[in-house]
């Protein structure tokens, strides 16, 4: 039977790793739609107490709304990373308009988490600022 199903269609090195590549793609899409739904619930709506249980995420025991964007853009760029490979590895079957406009969007990816991250770290010097500010007052 596996015999057969190997001599119907040869499979080439580029196939194959087309295919690893979108498993991949997918394995992360997964895991952002897990993160943003656990993140997100425990940001915004309520407390899972889940302190030292052995499945609890390592990012969740410090998650806020900024590091929730942050690990968002991260996962994102990954993805748009591991699409942007797949493109070059099929570059032959992709148009050049195509393509150029794929490395575009990855570069807003990165451009808009990069900015992001620079606002979150204004933000969280600036609080850092205050309250010591506040507590050298009192």
């Amino acid at each position: 039977m596996a015999t057969f199903f190997f001599s119907a269609k040869q499979i080439n090195e580029t196939e194959v790793m087309l295919v690893v590549l979108g498993l991949i793609d997918v394995v992360m899409i997964a895991n952002l739609l897990i993160m943003v739904i656990i993140g997100g619930y425990e940001t915004f709506v309520s407390r899972l107490h889940l302190e030292g249980h052995p499945d609890q995420p390592e990012w969740l025991s410090h998650v806020n709304a900024g590091v929730l964007k942050i690990k968002l853009s991260t996962a994102i760029i990954g993805i748009s990373s591991i699409h942007l490979l797949k493109t070059f590895i099929n570059a032959e079957n992709m148009s050049e308009h195509t393509i150029k406009w794929q490395v575009i969007i990855h570069a807003v990816f990165l451009g808009s988490a990069l900015a992001m991250v620079w606002v979150d770290r204004i933000m969280t010097q600036t609080l850092a600022m205050n309250r010591a500010q506040h507590a050298a007052r009192h």
